[in-house]
């Protein structure tokens, strides 16, 4: 087992004031730079006129506005926010989870380089209001395998390793963890195990290169267990790994064992698009009332650290590339003759799939294009019964408003809702 280097960092947010907080966080190596988690020298909002409660009090993002050219939220006392919001991205994402008729659905998405949210959409058949974005109520399903990928990088795997397996299409049994020549008719490498989603490979990877502390230490890093700066407050996605190998394994390949918000989603996918460096996300620009202005937004994006390194990242990445090159995406990404909604642009994805709590969990996060990437994507869809669409087709269909409002030639909107000019920034 690597030693672990236990760093004790400080918490902070902009322009409100949070706890101050230190925690030992095993496995963080202190020679990556910028690791810092809430750096005191963190650049501040500007507050323009001292209220009480806090600027960002009470911001609620259940009840997005964006009737106009500007999305707002309203806020404590009669105040507004504005948000960094696309109103054009929400109005697709809004319709696509309607039309979808889902359950529950969320999607965020950011802008790679700023942090900034660029959608914060919700859907509930049963409560119209609910901020399922902050919410970590679903299992985080496959998507824990990018975690675990991550994990089983810095443990000396790549992504051209070669695994082969038998079973575990919807399960793992304590048997398929076990070689056997004879009967592991399947091969893959672990590129191909992330695109698939081939739990028993990914479950024997994490057995014979992941100890506990090890899969807790990457998974804190990443953002679960702990508070993330954000300027509303999120659930902490959440982990509770058994301590019994085998069962550990299957944790290791998603099943069950930890919870995702899509806000967490979103900040994993463009921490990954950024290289292993975590990026404050924010969502508020300014907050005023009927006085004026009370506060302003920084304008500089913020590093909140370094998360893993970028060779890992980067292995990462190649291992997401294969869910839509030929794994659990292709199909959503491609129309019917296989030629791509998404043409010179490359992806990096990946889908879970998990059915519980009287749902069929199925999410997409990601970031595009993979190789230059601009916008980073997280969606959840929560389907009883029939279903209509998935997570994964949500994510395609966003992707291409996104790339079709930038002009990106053979890039069409599905859904209708976009201008016919290209949007210039």
């Amino acid at each position: 087992m690597r030693p672990w280097v236990a760093a004790a960092v400080s918490l902070g947010i902009v322009g409100v004031t949070l706890p101050f907080v230190r925690d030992e966080i095993p496995g963080l190596d202190l020679n990556l730079a910028k690791l810092a988690f809430g750096k005191e020298e963190a650049p501040q909002g500007t507050v323009l006129r001292e209220v009480t409660p806090s600027p960002l009090h009470q911001v609620d993002l259940g009840r997005i506005d964006v009737r106009g050219e500007t999305a707002t939220a309203p806020a404590f006392g009669g105040r507004t926010a504005e948000l960094t919001v696309v109103p054009a991205y929400q109005r697709a994402a809004n319709r696509v989870l309607r039309e979808g008729a889902v359950a529950e659905g969320a999607i965020v998405m950011t802008d790679v380089k700023t942090g900034k949210v660029l959608v914060w959409a919700n859907y509930s058949e049963e409560a119209p209001l609910r901020d399922l974005a902050r919410e970590s109520f679903a299992p985080a399903a496959s998507i824990f395998k990018i975690v675990t990928g991550a994990g089983l990088i810095e443990s000396g795997v790549k992504p051209n390793t070669r695994e082969c397996y038998r079973g575990g299409k919807s399960r793992i049994d304590d048997g398929d963890l076990i070689r056997d020549e004879q009967r592991d008719k399947w091969c893959a490498t672990a590129s191909e195990a992330m695109g698939r989603s081939l739990n028993v490979v990914f479950a024997r990877l994490a057995n014979d290169h992941l100890e506990k502390d090890e899969l807790e230490s990457v998974a804190k890093r990443l953002g679960w267990d702990r508070p993330i700066p954000f300027d509303v407050p999120v659930e902490n996605s959440r982990t509770s790994f058994p301590d019994e190998p085998n069962e550990l394994a299957k944790a290791a390949a998603g099943f069950w064992h930890s919870t995702l918000s899509p806000f967490q989603g979103a900040n994993l996918a463009t921490t990954i698009a950024n290289g292993g460096e975590m990026k404050q996300l924010r969502i508020v620009s300014r907050v005023f009332d009927d006085q004026g202005d009370i506060y302003l937004s920084p304008t500089e994006p913020f590093v909140l650290g370094r998360s893993i390194n970028e060779s890992t990242a980067d292995a990462v990445r190649v291992m997401m590339e294969s869910t839509v090159e030929g794994g659990t995406s292709f199909q959503t990404f491609h129309d019917h003759r296989h030629k791509p909604y998404l043409p010179n642009i490359r992806v990096a994805g990946k889908t879970g799939t998990l059915e519980g709590k009287g749902y069929l969990f199925t999410w997409w996060v990601g970031f595009a294009p993979a190789d230059a990437p601009e916008v980073a994507l997280s969606v959840l869809v929560a389907n009883r019964g029939d279903w209509k669409v998935k997570g994964t087709g949500v994510a395609s269909d966003m992707l291409r408003v996104y790339f079709a409002d930038k002009g990106r030639k053979g890039v069409t909107d599905p859904t209708g809702t976009l201008s016919k000019k290209p949007r210039t920034e």
